[in-house]
Formats: structure tokens, sequence, C-alpha cells
């Protein structure tokens, strides 16, 4: 029988390397890997369905099959996972001490709809009382101006989001002080170069984010991964194919990341990171499967509803294909 050969788009990262490099495979699968930056793979895959397993962003995801039109479906590969308490830098001379300095603010987006701000917006709403509709949200491109949301949304009752003048961005305008603060998956060109005027929202983002996994266990999922629907539909045998192969490439890059005769990523401290990731969260603290993982979507789903975005409550198996939540044993 011939492969199907097959484009798949994801993210450089270490856990797809042995996928990309071809020491795992899919079965029967002959893919034509494409590593691309989320906002290309996302872009294309909803406006278009341009690849046949790729990721997808969480929310844009969530809202579709919502909607009920969405043209993949998922299976509990998560590419992407990350704490978001980083992704709110704000401008040192508002008077922006504490989450709840947040009321009254003007804070750019990239996108209402940005799973990572989905998270931020949650997290704020839940641990410090500021709710959506107490911030004036400026919708923009981090860089290039005109940058529009993939997906139509209506934000709830009460929330004001306005799109950015035109010719503007969210960057240029936190730095010139015509934003109070930028939340969004990427950091705004200002802080990343080093203003002086720019800061996290957060002084210690990490020590908030572990208290806040002490707290809730959640650990949380940014992207998923989908197969188009009609190319399952047609081999059905993909739901357990593909979770397999990404969960074999998960295991080769974990172990090498525990090897401490050589570091494998370009940054000191690893080990330390490694052993102080799993005192914390456990072994598998980069966990694929929906059993491991269904408080974490519960209480994503809950929010995402709330924020106007998917039109009715989801349950998490309503996610993902039947077949990828459940694998045989020997």
């Amino acid at each position: 029988m011939p492969k199907l050969k097959l484009s798949v788009a994801i993210g450089p990262y270490d856990r797809m390397r042995p996928l990309v490099d071809g020491e795992v495979a899919i079965d029967a699968v002959d893919a034509q890997y494409m590593l691309l930056e989320p906002e290309e793979i996302f872009f294309r895959a909803m406006r278009h369905a341009a690849f046949d397993i790729c990721e997808l962003s969480l929310s844009s995801y969530a809202l579709r099959v919502a909607r009920g039109d969405c043209p993949y479906v998922a299976v509990p590969v998560f590419p992407s996972r990350a704490f978001r308490h980083t992704c709110i830098v704000v401008r040192t001379d508002r008077g922006i001490a504490r989450p709840a300095d947040l009321r009254g603010k003007r804070i750019g987006i990239p996108e209402w709809q940005l799973t990572a701000n989905v998270w931020a917006r949650a997290i704020l709403e839940e641990e410090h009382g500021v709710h959506a509709r107490d911030i004036t949200w400026v919708r923009g491109g981090y860089e290039t101006p005109g940058r529009v949301e993939k997906l139509s949304v209506t934000p709830p009752e009460g929330v004001v989001v306005e799109d950015a003048p035109g010719g503007e961005t969210i960057s240029g305008l936190l730095a010139a002080g015509a934003l109070d603060g930028v939340m969004g998956p990427r950091a705004p060109s200002p802080f990343e170069r080093g203003d002086p005027h720019m800061r996290w929202l957060f002084d210690d983002p990490t020590a908030e984010a572990i208290a806040w996994y002490r707290k809730t266990r959640i650990f949380p999922v940014m992207h998923v991964l989908g197969i188009r629907k009609t190319l399952i539909e047609a081999h059905p045998w993909l739901a357990g194919a593909v979770p397999k192969a990404f969960e074999a490439s998960k295991r080769i890059a974990l172990a090498r990341l525990s090897d401490t005769s050589a570091t494998k990523v370009t940054l000191p401290f690893v080990e330390e990171g490694l052993r102080r990731a799993r005192a914390l969260m456990g072994e598998d603290f980069f966990s694929y499967g929906l059993a491991a993982n269904r408080h974490v979507f519960e209480w994503f789903l809950r929010h995402h509803h709330a924020q106007g975005l998917s039109d009715r409550l989801l349950t998490p198996e309503e996610l993902f294909h039947p077949a990828s939540l459940e694998a045989h044993k020997i």
C-alpha cells in the first residue's frame, strides 16, 4: 500500500524534531513537514484549511467547533503549552503596580480571541477580580498595521474593543504612550528592546505561575493538533497513528533534555529547571491525552464561553476525535 503524502504544519519545537528528522514516522504516512510560525499556520488553517495536519489555536478551534463549521478535528496532542503570566506588559509611568490597577486602562491586543488572551483574561478575573469590561481593549498588529481577527467574534455585552487607528501598531502605540499596556502571546518590541518604560505586570511571573499551578493544577494548553476532517473520514486509522507518533517524538525530546552530559538547549540551568518542573508537576509534566488534562479543558472552555467566543459551552470530548481518546493495552 503506498503511503499517504500529507502536509504537516508545526512549529520548530524540540518535541517535534524526531518527527521532522525522520527518527519517528506516522504509520503509513509520507509526511511533508513545514516549520512555520503559529500566526501563519493558524491564519492559513482557519481561513483556507491549507494543511492536512497542523497545529491549531485552541481558542479558534473551540470557537469553530461550537459553530459546527470547523474543517479540522483535533487529536489530544498539545504542541504548545505555556503559563501566560508573562503575556501582560505595562508602562511604568501609569501607576500600574498590581492587576487591580488595570481597571480603566487601555490595553492593546493582537486579537480578542487569541488563546493566550483567553487564559490571561480568565486569570485576571478569577484571581484578581479584574473583568474584561473593566478595560478598554485596542486591537491591532504588533508590528504590522491592519491585523484582523481570523474569525469574526462579538465580545460580551459591556466589553469595549476598538481597532487601532489606521496605520498604527500596538507596539507603536505603547511606545508613544497611547496605550497603557499590551496583552498577547508575544512581547511588544519596545519591551524586547529594553525600553525602561516597560515592565511585566507581575514582578515575578514565574513565582505567580507556580503559585497558580499549585492552586489549580493547570498547565495551560495553547495549541491542539488538527487533522482535516475529510482526510480522517477517508482514513480513520489516522486518529490513532498521529497521536502515537507525536507521543513517541516527545519522549525522545525529553530523554535528550534529561541528558546532562551536554546540554541540548542553548540556555543555562536547564538541568535545574527540568528537576524543578518535575518536582512541581510530575514526570509527565508536558502530558498529551484528555484523561490527564480534562480539568484544563473544562476550565478553559468555561471561560472561552463566558468571554463571548464559543456560542455554547463545549465539553472536552467534543474537541477530539472519539478514536483518539482510547488506546490499546498489552
